[in-house]
């Protein structure tokens, strides 16, 4: 360890037992906040204070850093700059880049520490070793990520095998419920078959006893409905009363709260008008006048208090009354409610008895049915039994009585010997009645067809021998037309390159239809032959001599030519009018132009005018005669 940071002393004290118990050595740095690097206005101009180059990324390092560094200065340049500042500053630290250390208590040195070099070369290992420890934990972050996408897919296809694995365990536990359930139901089914067999006698001996019994119920359902209806009426009639009662009951209840809300309300008032007694006779006993006049008001008062009282035994007397008569009807209620309930009762019974009445003759419907559904399906199979005789064996059901069973070969049965051929019917599959039909249409479409085949190859033949006689047209026409043009070629290029040679040729010789033509040009004073390293003037006059090679070659009577002498220059342009007055005598041209000289070699020229404010007009000009407007 070469050294510890502590912050105050306790912490120092702590590091300091913990060394000496361990039998450690190493540095200890004390951090103190009051301690600060060299001021500003301490620091040399030309100089900086050695603290500010030093950054530090942990907390509580930059006190450390100011109390080690202060006093020390970095002077840019070199030792004799450095020497120039602590002979001026003799209380401070100059060094360099170069390692060079001036003033202060210590040696000055000049150059860098061997230990610092030591250190150099140590972090100079500790960042090599520090880049390959990246290159290995990326290399191990990839395999990492690698190993995570990896054990991800293994944990899913893990995932989707055991979801599979359930799926299957619970497919083949529900399999074999199925399995389990059926295999009962068949149990339960041959059972119930066996059963309703050994019951199908009782129910129809029971049928007529469960038919008079349906009877004897529906003879007495007229009896049990006017019963029914009686229970009802009743019902509802101690309903009424009922209600009537209960209405009666909550008038009285009410008028007995209001006479209990009234009596509150004059004993509150009672009270309230006695504490204002109280206060008139304070204030009465104070002015004798207001006594007297209050003496008269009071016997008024008294006098409406014993008519209050005597309302107040009437209405005792009639609240005792009402509830005389309250008990009354509440007895009365009593009593008409249990005879209420009896009725219920009573018709609950007879409805019970009802339903237990239907439920039986539902049974015996169901029954019933059942054995009639047996019945049909019994006559259903039969009259299938008796069709398939008469379709397969194409005979009534009374002639196989009289036929004799077919003996079935050693070891099996006729019922194998049937599965076995019904197995073969099977194998051989449906018979078609129509096969001959079709195959009568198919061999007629066949030969149809085929005849049409043999149009087709036929035409396709002659259409052979047209197209090898076209392009024995065709290779005979274009050699002569090239023969023609290649001469032509010759000559005009001689004539537009005084002194140069042109000529064209053939790609592929053997094979006129499908060969390509090039275009050799060596203008005098040039041993180029390809078009591409020509000047565009050169490359233009070169066109048109291959254009009028093939005019020539297959004169028409007019060209039309747009702009083709654009790129020639003033001597270029005199061989291109040449070649023109050369053809003048053999066809007419057209050239759409903007060379003056053009137009002036020209018969009869051709514009478009628009005056000020007007349309276009075609304007026509003999060279040798009076303007035209058309």
């Amino acid at each position: 360890m070469r050294a510890i940071v502590v912050k105050g002393g306790d912490s120092a004290r702590l590091a300091l037992d913990s060394l000496v118990a361990g039998d450690a050595r190493a540095l200890l740095l004390v951090v103190d906040s009051s301690v600060q690097s060299v001021q500003g206005e301490m620091v040399p101009a030309g100089t900086r204070a050695l603290v500010d180059c030093v950054r530090t990324s942990l907390p509580g390092l930059d006190a450390v850093l100011a109390r080690l560094l202060a006093g020390h200065i970095l002077v840019e340049g070199d030792w004799s700059r450095a020497l120039d500042a602590a002979l001026l500053r003799p209380d401070v630290v100059a060094v360099t880049r170069a390692g060079d250390r001036f003033g202060g208590r210590s040696a000055w040195r000049i150059g860098a520490d061997e230990s610092a070099g030591v250190t150099q070369s140590a972090l100079d290992e500790a960042r090599e070793k520090a880049e390959q420890a990246k290159e290995t934990a990326a290399t191990a972050r990839t395999a990492l990520d690698g190993a995570r996408a990896a054990e991800r897919s293994a944990r899913e296809r893990e995932e989707l095998a055991r979801e599979a694995n359930r799926s299957n365990a619970i497919s083949l536990e529900n399999a074999t419920a199925s399995l389990s359930r059926i295999d009962g139901e068949i149990i339960e089914r041959a059972e119930e078959k066996r059963v309703l067999e050994e019951g199908a006698v009782t129910q129809r001996g029971a049928l007529s006893e469960e038919h008079a019994r349906i009877a004897e119920i529906e003879a007495s359902l007229p009896e049990l409905e006017t019963a029914e209806r009686d229970a009802a009426e009743l019902l509802a009639l101690r309903t009424a009363q009922r209600s009537e009662l209960e209405a009666g009951e909550a008038a009285v209840a009410a008028l007995r709260r209001d006479s209990e809300v009234a009596s509150a309300a004059i004993e509150e008032r009672r009270t309230g008008l006695e504490r204002r007694l109280v206060a008139v006779e304070e204030r009465l006993a104070k002015d004798p006048e207001a006594k007297a006049l209050a003496e008269s008001r009071r016997a008024a008062l008294a006098l409406r208090a014993s008519d209050f009282a005597h309302v107040g035994i009437r209405l005792a007397e009639r609240t005792s009354l009402i509830d005389v008569a309250l008990e009354r009807l509440r007895g009365e209620h009593h009593r008409r409610s249990e005879r209420a309930n009896e009725a219920g009762s009573r018709l609950g019974d007879l409805r019970r008895e009802r339903v237990e009445a239907e439920r039986s003759l539902t049974v015996v419907r169901e029954q019933v049915g059942r054995l009639e559904v047996e019945d049909a399906e019994t006559r259903m199979r039969l009259e299938t039994l008796v069709e398939r005789i008469r379709a397969d064996f194409d005979c009534e059901p009374s002639a196989t009585l009289d036929v004799e069973a077919p003996v079935a070969p050693e070891g099996s049965t006729l019922a194998g010997r049937g599965r076995d051929l019904d197995r073969e019917l099977r194998i051989m599959g449906p018979i078609n009645p129509l096969a001959l039909e079709e195959y009568d249409a198919l061999q007629e479409r066949h030969d149809f067809l085929q005849q049409q085949l043999e149009d087709v190859k036929s035409s396709r033949r002659e259409l052979q021998r047209v197209i090898k006689a076209v392009d024995q047209e065709i290779i005979s026409v274009f050699e002569k037309a090239f023969d023609d043009v290649q001469g032509n070629f010759t000559d005009l290029f001689t004539t537009l390159f005084p002194g140069g040679s042109g000529r064209i040729f053939l790609t592929d010789p053997s094979n006129l239809l499908e060969t390509g033509i090039e275009i050799e040009a060596r203008p005098s004073g040039k041993n180029t032959k390809r078009l591409s390293l020509l000047s565009g003037g050169e490359r233009s006059l070169t066109a048109l001599a291959f254009l009028f090679a093939v005019f020539r070659s297959r004169p028409s009577p007019f060209y039309l030519l747009d702009e083709v002498e654009a790129a020639l220059d003033d001597v270029n342009l005199h061989r291109f009018l040449d070649l023109v007055r050369e053809f003048r005598d053999e066809a007419q041209l057209l050239i759409v132009t903007h060379q003056r000289r053009t137009m002036e070699a020209g018969d009869c020229m051709f514009g478009v005018s628009m005056p000020p404010g007007g349309s276009t007009k075609v304007v026509s000009q003999r060279m040798r005669g009076e303007i035209v407007l058309q």
